[in-house]
């Protein structure tokens, strides 16, 4: 492994930790602060770390911070085959690290902001694949190789992540990332719904691939817009 592979694995690292950081800290601080971020206030938390670290690593990892996106680059042939484990390694450890800080931080809090179906677990299934097969199209658009970078990928992306937290956070959790899922789930001990979110996102990931390759064929094919 080459020092730009080094400097790609550390930003999946810091880019991830940054995001369970922040995203999952919204809602542990908000549960024990008398609901002052809202749930608002929390997607958009959410959103908005996705955009800073989009603009910030980019360059670098592509800013995937999640293994469904990484696995969703490799379906679309955007992704070296290499790298694929390492990424979510880098990912995985970043999340896990994240959660650590905030049950050292909060070690009242019973979940740390895990993901939990307010329903049944099939009905948060099927929300989690649309979800993200919605977030990994955006991501294929504005694209460009494996990398999430550009004037507006972050607005795109990070626009994409609030909405889709906002109106599915209540239900599901709006997770569409099974590293953000994974990581408050060992800490915390609630595992029974783990599942739903660690194979969700792969399949909406996957499915994203035939609808933007639909949707951008005539691009594909050299035949302009």
């Amino acid at each position: 492994m080459d020092r730009e592979d080094s400097r790609r694995l550390a930003a999946e690292v810091f880019g991830t930790f940054a995001l369970i950081f922040a995203g999952t800290g919204a809602i542990v601080i908000n549960d024990i602060s008398d609901h002052a971020i809202t749930h608002v206030g929390i997607a958009l938390t959410f959103g908005w770390i996705v955009l800073a670290m989009i603009y910030a690593i980019g360059d670098i990892s592509g800013c995937h911070l999640n293994p469904a996106v990484t696995l969703g680059f490799l379906a679309a042939g955007r992704m070296e085959k290499r790298l694929v484990i390492p990424y979510i390694f880098s990912q995985s450890a970043g999340a896990i690290l994240a959660s650590i800080v905030l049950k050292v931080l909060f070690p009242e809090h019973s979940t740390l902001g895990a993901t939990l179906p307010r329903g049944s677990d099939w009905q948060s299934l099927i929300l989690e694949i649309l979800l993200t097969m919605i977030l990994m199209v955006v991501i294929l658009c504005v694209s460009s190789g494996s990398k999430e970078k550009g004037i507006l990928a972050g607005v795109a992306v990070g626009s994409v992540i609030a909405l889709e937290a906002m109106f599915a956070g209540p239900i599901s959790g709006a997770s569409m990332n099974p590293a953000r899922s994974l990581a408050p789930a060992l800490l915390s001990g609630h595992l029974a719904s783990l599942w739903v979110y660690l194979v969700a996102p792969v399949i909406g990931a996957t499915l994203a691939i035939p609808i933007f390759r639909f949707l951008y064929m005539s691009e594909q094919r050299g035949e302009g817009p």
